[in-house]
């Protein structure tokens, strides 16, 4: 089992590390696979309700480590299958994702680990923080999902000004575009991350996983076919035992127990 990427479940938050810090946590396929399957194993386990993402040492990630670029081989289709079977992995695990992910985001996200950031629910920063979608220096294209979650969290114009100068954000600069929930300290960026995670954790996990599911679904479809689409969620949920519970708590006010029922 590959250590490129660490595991650890607690207080229903699962934690990923992504660990090759002296390559600031620029991925292998090693490291990509471990992080999809670890996405997926933590979606299915009922222990987890949140999911953090954070990288070791100090920065979040570097994208694809060059050596496995240019280790590929050369023919277009190779290319192109090596982004759609392997790399975007990662984005399609977030997307099919009942559980909240945020993710922790401390030094350097750059290129492909920008766009990984991206994909994620939420991003808690620090002052020394800075995104950079750098692909057109290296004369590519944002090959993870950058040119689908930027412009949906910055807007078409500020996308488009950050994807084609590569200019890197500073984590502050980023909470005022509204690429980042908060900046905190660099030292607090994990265990606020975690302390969000957990308190995420503790709300009735029906009502997280279809909060979560509308929300995105809403995106795509127009209003009408959105009231009809929580209608038919809110008339589930209100059978449920977890509804019951939360309702007996805040009646009684103490803290609710939460089975996902």
């Amino acid at each position: 089992m590959s250590d490129e990427v660490l595991y650890d479940v607690r207080n229903g938050v699962a934690v990923l590390t992504l660990n090759r810090p002296e390559r600031r946590n620029a991925f292998t396929m090693t490291l990509i696979h471990r992080w999809a399957d670890l996405l997926e194993a933590a979606n299915a386990d009922d222990a987890v309700r949140a999911i953090v993402v954070t990288g070791a040492g100090g920065a979040f990630c570097a994208g694809i480590d060059l050596d496995v670029l240019a280790s590929l081989d050369p023919s277009a289709l190779t290319r192109r299958d090596f982004l759609t079977d392997e790399v975007h992995r990662v984005a399609r695990a977030v997307e099919r994702s009942d559980k909240p992910i945020i993710a922790a985001v401390s030094g350097a996200a750059v290129g492909a680990g920008m766009d990984m950031a991206l994909m994620c629910d939420m991003r808690i920063v620090g002052p020394s923080t800075s995104f950079a979608a750098s692909y057109v220096r290296l004369g590519l294209v944002p090959g993870d999902g950058g040119c689908y979650y930027l412009p949906r969290l910055v807007g078409v114009a500020k996308a488009l000004e950050l994807l084609l100068t590569g200019d890197a954000v500073s984590g502050t600069e980023a909470a005022a575009l509204g690429l980042a929930n908060h900046v905190v300290a660099d030292d607090e960026v994990l265990p606020f991350t975690v302390a969000l995670a957990e308190r995420i954790a503790a709300q009735p996990p029906i009502s997280v996983k279809l909060i979560r599911r509308t929300v995105y679904q809403s995106q795509d479809i127009d209003l009408r076919t959105s009231l009809d689409l929580i209608a038919s969620h809110m008339g589930v949920i209100m059978t449920t035992d977890d509804h019951q519970e939360a309702l007996a708590a805040f009646r009684e006010k103490r803290p609710g127990t939460f089975t996902g029922k």
